[in-house]
């Protein structure tokens, strides 16, 4: 397969580089491994994007998510999504893919606060912001003519001449990437894809800890293969946990929007008294996600219990509740408890990944035509902790730069010679043992959330790293034994991810943002 630009991933990043390279005229393969190309991060955001508000500036959006990170951030990279992201929301999600934001009664944009904003600025759509911005993406990308896109298509590894290139002169040429090596799930055929350029929109890895808000896919596909490309990789022991999911013995970890404390709710004891002022007096429940997320771990340990609450019907009237959150009514009332009527139990979990592979203001990597976008990516806007509905934001701003870089230089680029890469060897025909996948996989879940979570030591830090060095070496055997389904290159994937996170986690001795070490 041949094409200008492949794009591994189809949330708001992948979706919205795809949408301006081709309207551009430029050929885009997009893929993903999911069965239904709606299935992203993006598609499960509930709270909203940031927009802008009354009395608002990009200086007030740049201090207030400043701040957020803990001042680790790429000030660089702040100053260009708080002054181009408000005016990309209105120019690509309002304008040109109508998405239906929530109004009020004049018929403006409603625009609410959420935690560490010193404005209300946050456009939404209910409690499925990313469900609608999703779905208008997939609807503009599925009828264009210049976008093939292919569900159920996972990336393996990407291809490098200096790495794969049978002409040995290659092998001195500088790092660059020109495809991926690409597993048909319902063939089980794996496919060169020849690129001029290739961008990644794989999103996060929250699926290496045992509870996590995030869907299935999220194992740091794009972060291992481009590590093992020789991709640099950064800031990558800033794991964010989110503060309020769900708690159940019977349920998922089903994400509570930072939207809902934003319209008043409280965090509370199970007797129902709040107890953020006593850990962030100066926010409380609406202080910065890690400070909140601590300060709920602490409050559980003091109290001896396995989860706290959250409280809506004492602050929030009830038609308001059900109005502005029917999603989350919803999918909890299933569970046995009502939103509107009781106290909602709740714990944190890994929600969002503020490192990965490093890029400049375009996107692009240190792979030469290697570009990264979305939550994939460090860009540095989030610093050691990101603020609430940046990520939307980021990952619109990064795709639509990363798409204009490559339309105005991919004129002057031809294809990599497709007879010098290798086609794929199959190890074996045996498919692998899924009792295997699924022990290994539990294992690197258990041992990311109780040595590499909330709150780290030294000595859980270097037990992660030992165990998961030496499960990595029993994978890598597993791998190379068998036939590859996307499950074994999700394993293997996870493994790599794990490690790259306790080791970063491990060099970092100082508490900063999401990452606290005690």
């Amino acid at each position: 397969m041949k094409t200008d630009v492949l794009i591994i991933g189809c949330g708001i990043a992948g979706g919205t580089a795809a949408l301006k390279l081709a309207d551009a005229g430029k050929q885009v393969i997009l893929i993903t491994r999911a069965e239904h190309s709606y299935e992203s991060n993006t598609h499960y955001a509930q709270g909203g994007i940031i927009y802008t508000g009354k009395d608002d500036t990009p200086e007030l959006l740049t201090k207030d998510i400043l701040r957020a990170g803990d001042g680790f951030n790429n000030t660089e990279s702040v100053k260009i999504v708080s002054e181009e992201g408000p005016k990309l929301v209105k120019e690509i999600l309002i304008d040109y893919l109508g998405v239906p934001f929530d109004k009020e009664a004049t018929g403006n944009l409603s625009v609410i606060k959420e935690g560490a904003h010193s404005r209300k600025r946050i456009l939404h759509s209910a409690d499925t912001t990313g469900r609608a911005i999703e779905k208008s993406l997939i609807e503009k990308i599925t009828a264009h003519k210049n976008i093939t896109l292919l569900t159920r298509h996972t990336a393996i590894d990407l291809l490098t001449p200096s790495h794969q290139s049978t002409n040995v002169q290659d092998k001195y040429t500088p790092q660059a990437c020109v495809g991926a090596y690409v597993l048909d799930q319902k063939t089980l055929k794996v496919h060169r894809y020849i690129a001029k350029n290739t961008i990644l929109a794989t999103g996060g890895l929250g699926r290496i800890f045992l509870q996590t808000s995030n869907p299935e896919g999220s194992r740091g596909d794009g972060l291992a293969m481009a590590y093992r490309a020789g991709a640099r990789v950064i800031n990558c022991e800033f794991v964010q946990f989110h503060p309020t999911t769900f708690y159940s013995q019977f349920a998922p970890n089903f994400l509570i929007s930072e939207a809902v404390r934003g319209a008043g709710a409280r965090l509370v004891n199970e007797n129902g008294v709040p107890f953020m002022e006593k850990y962030a007096p100066e926010w409380k429940d609406l202080a910065p996600r890690d400070e909140v997320a601590r300060s709920i771990h602490l409050e559980m340990l003091e109290e001896g219990k396995p989860n706290v609450f959250l409280d809506l019907k004492s602050y929030i009237p009830e038609d308001k509740i059900k109005s502005h959150f029917p999603e989350i009514h919803h999918q909890i009332k299933k569970y046995g408890v009502d939103i509107s009527k009781d106290l909602v139990p709740i714990v944190p979990a890994a929600h969002y990944f503020c490192g990965g592979v490093w890029v400049d203001e375009h996107g692009q990597s240190n792979i030469e035509n290697l570009y990264a976008v979305g939550e994939v990516s460090c860009t540095g806007v989030h610093g050691a902790n990101r603020i609430g509905s940046s990520s939307l934001l980021e990952g619109l701003t990064w795709g639509y730069r990363a798409a204009q870089h490559i339309i105005n230089k991919i004129d002057d680029q031809s294809l990599f010679r497709e007879e010098n890469i290798p086609g794929w060897e199959i190890a074996g025909e045996d498919l692998p043992d899924l009792a295997l996948i699924q022990q290994d996989m539990s294992a690197i879940q258990h041992l990311m959330w109780n040595y590499v979570g909330l709150i780290r030591t030294t000595m859980r830090l270097e037990r992660a790293f030992s165990e998961l060095h030496n499960l990595e070496i029993e994978i890598e055997r597993f791998y190379r034994a068998t036939r590859v389904t996307d499950s074994l290159i999700g394993l293997r994937n996870a493994v790599r991810s794990a490690i790259i996170v306790t080791s970063a986690a491990l060099s970092n001795k100082v508490s900063v943002g999401c990452h606290y070490r005690e």
